[in-house]
């Protein structure tokens, strides 16, 4: 089997992680992986928000907690120490398509690097809330954007869990 079906296969959604940030470096390695996926047209339009200072990734962490209805404290990002957000044009009619793509990517690549990485949603409530607004604005980034998800990222503080069997009577074939 090679390598890209391989880590395919064997990546997993982590739900324990370690409080050591992944590198600059090696959180530019992901992100490069997911400005690479495909995008509808060529148009290349979601954006990627690197957090990694841990006072706004805690912020975003009870935010996200509470727009998922969870009680105060729990952490939706499972300790994860790194947030690759992905945003993408409100008025892109493939921004859910072209995001998930580059999330998809960034998990693959979290993995092949010895790393974990979990998708979590609301990103798209939390981007409609004035204070992302605003750290939008605060970045340079300018226009509409909807929150597509979150790549959370680290080091494993777990064993990468095995994989559940497939179901079956998942593909057709029109020969």
């Amino acid at each position: 089997m090679n390598e890209v079906i391989k880590a395919m296969v064997e990546r997993r959604s982590i739900r324990k992680f370690k409080a050591e940030i992944p590198t600059k470096d090696e959180l530019n390695q992901i992100i490069e992986a997911g400005l690479y996926a495909a995008s509808g047209q060529g148009k290349q339009d979601p954006i990627i928000v690197a957090v990694t200072n841990q006072e706004l990734r805690n912020k975003i962490a009870a935010d996200n907690c509470k727009i998922g209805g969870w009680d105060e404290g729990f952490d939706p990002f499972y300790g994860a120490p790194a947030m690759l957000i992905v945003l993408s044009g409100k008025d892109w009619k493939n921004r859910v398509y072209d995001g998930s793509l580059v999330i998809g990517n960034m998990m693959l690549a979290a993995h092949s690097m010895g790393l974990g990485s979990i998708w979590i949603h609301r990103a798209k409530e939390e981007f409609e809330m004035d204070d992302y607004k605003k750290l939008l604005a605060d970045l340079g980034i300018e226009g509409e954007w909807e929150g597509i998800g979150h790549c959370a990222v680290g080091y494993m503080d777990c064993e990468n869990p095995p994989a559940p069997a497939r179901k079956e009577g998942r593909v057709y074939w029109a020969e």
